[in-house]
């Protein structure tokens, strides 16, 4: 579901009720654990933590207008979505990921490349995903997406 908001305020305030409060603590780990130099914004219709065009000025190879973005968080029609890129692009990160996921929720990890989907709620475990935000500097991913896409992007 791709929202309209402008800002991840208006994000929030526009989501369903029963969703607003695990949102709003899922963003706040994510804020608390977000290293120096990734920002906050609206990419996609969803809630990104970027590098800015002031620290990587080619931004996103698939659309170079946008940041270059790690994460994102969002309110689909079944549930809410945590995509981490980094996960996609480094095997060991998420080898790391799926051995801690048990260890801080019952819920099954029901995920695609980038993105874990709970449909409760109550289930996500947001330290974790506080964790996970910590795991990359801004020089590391910078590095990781240039390894892993930008030679892709570049050879087509």
């Amino acid at each position: 579901m791709k929202s309209t908001a402008l800002t991840p305020d208006e994000y929030v305030a526009q989501m369903p009720a029963e969703r607003k409060e695990a949102m709003t603590r899922l963003r706040k780990e994510i804020l608390k654990n977000l290293p120096k130099g990734f920002e906050e914004c609206m990419t996609y219709g969803m809630i990104a933590y970027v590098v800015p065009h002031s620290i990587y000025p080619e931004g996103y190879h698939c659309d170079p207008k946008l940041p270059l973005g790690l994460a994102n968080i969002a309110n689909q029609k079944n549930f809410i979505a945590f995509y981490h890129m980094g996960i996609y692009a480094n095997p060991e990160l998420l080898k790391w990921f799926t051995a801690e996921y048990p260890k801080h929720t019952d819920a099954k990890l029901d995920m695609g490349k980038s993105c874990i989907r709970f449909k409760n709620p109550d289930k996500i475990p947001f330290k974790l995903f506080g964790e996970l935000m910590r795991k990359l500097s801004v020089k590391e991913w910078i590095g990781l997406y240039e390894n892993a896409f930008r030679k892709k992007a570049k050879s087509q």
